[in-house]
């Protein structure tokens, strides 16, 4: 049973918490960290995108963030942010390595399996330069069923024409590309 913090608006802990699965069931405002992993390749940004497996319990088969999880309550989200990274695709990564880019709300209402499912989280948005080929990635089959590299310009245009199954936000994507060199 995952434990969470219920925040306020700003993304700060209330004091109180709540279970993740009532959180999803009743829109109880949670934390998340997400790391996009970036690599430049022939002058070309690319990002790494997570296939998410069909047994999620939201967006199951959908392409996602590279590395994202719930913050348990008492955590924050760099500690967070790096365990992810380990326990999805076995990154090892110091606070350093990872660039805050800015936070989003995100807030989805939707049902999945036959549940509801009303996630309303406020999320860390870190980038990840980290060049490495998509096989040599150790995946957490449990959450992903694969992760593939695709140039940014085309992430953006799918996400936007809505043509590849997907849970992406647009305001992510701004927020990084503020930071690609």
């Amino acid at each position: 049973m995952e434990i969470l913090d219920v925040v306020d608006e700003t993304g700060a802990p209330t004091g109180e918490t709540v279970e993740r699965a009532e959180a999803h069931r009743e829109g109880v405002r949670h934390r998340t960290s997400h790391v996009w992993i970036a690599r430049n390749r022939n002058g070309r940004i690319q990002l790494l995108l997570q296939k998410r497996c069909m047994q999620k319990d939201s967006f199951p088969g959908c392409y996602d963030i590279s590395s994202a999880g719930h913050i348990p309550a008492g955590d924050d989200y760099i500690p967070s942010a790096i365990r992810e990274l380990k326990e999805e695709l076995n990154v090892t990564v110091q606070e350093s390595d990872l660039i805050y880019c800015g936070q989003v709300h995100k807030d989805v209402d939707s049902e999945f399996h036959r549940q509801p499912f009303h996630d309303h989280q406020i999320s860390n948005v870190y980038l990840l330069w980290l060049d490495r080929e998509a096989e040599e990635f150790e995946l957490q089959t449990e959450e992903i069923e694969s992760v593939r590299w695709m140039d940014y310009a085309q992430v953006r245009g799918m996400v936007a024409s809505d043509t590849l199954p997907n849970c992406i936000i647009m305001e992510e994507l701004d927020l990084i590309e503020r930071h690609f060199l």
